[in-house]
């Protein structure tokens, strides 16, 4: 589909931040269960400490989706404005994602055409996410994906240990620069 806006790659690559909430980026992903079922992940994550600060699984890979995964990290932001990154996939480059955007203040970046490495930290969360987890396992329902997920993203942000956080997980780290 056309654009109805693209964004300038502000992000350029510069995966670290200084603080909570300057810098999110976000995408979507596939998963498969059953007899050939689908369900798609839209995920918010923060680059200071690798946070998963939102997500959303649902049935369809829709505006609806990306939107409800954004209401739900901008409700936890207080006088936040952080930039969002994303590829330039039909959700994000609607009037309807650029409009949250102004309206909760934000500032937009877009990855490249055809440079999936613009979004790396998005894509190598999904990657850990199905090599730990959901390539272990077969899903036979909405449901059971939906549970292992919601796990997972419990585990990833409380208990994962991550040596770029000096041995702490993402919540421990963020807790401890609060």
């Amino acid at each position: 589909s056309t654009p109805q806006h693209v964004a300038e790659n502000l992000l350029n690559r510069e995966f670290t931040a200084e603080r909570q909430n300057e810098k999110w980026v976000t995408d979507v992903t596939e998963f498969k269960y059953g007899q050939s079922k689908k369900a798609y992940l839209s995920t918010i994550r923060d680059l200071y400490d690798g946070a998963i600060i939102s997500y959303v699984l649902g049935r369809s890979n829709n505006n609806q989706l990306v939107f409800n995964t954004l209401d739900q990290a901008t409700s936890q932001l207080a006088e936040e404005h952080p930039l969002i990154h994303s590829d330039r996939g039909y959700q994000y480059t609607s009037k309807g994602f650029k409009r949250m955007i102004d309206d909760a203040k934000m500032t937009q970046s877009m990855s490249r055409v055809g440079r999936c490495i613009d979004n790396g930290p998005m894509e190598s969360f999904f990657g850990t996410l199905k090599c730990e987890k959901y390539y272990l396992n077969k899903y036979e329902t909405f449901d059971e994906l939906s549970f292992a997920i919601d796990e997972y993203i419990h585990f990833y942000n409380h208990e994962r240990y991550q040596k770029r956080l000096n041995g702490l997980s993402p919540m421990e780290y963020r807790a401890k620069a609060a």
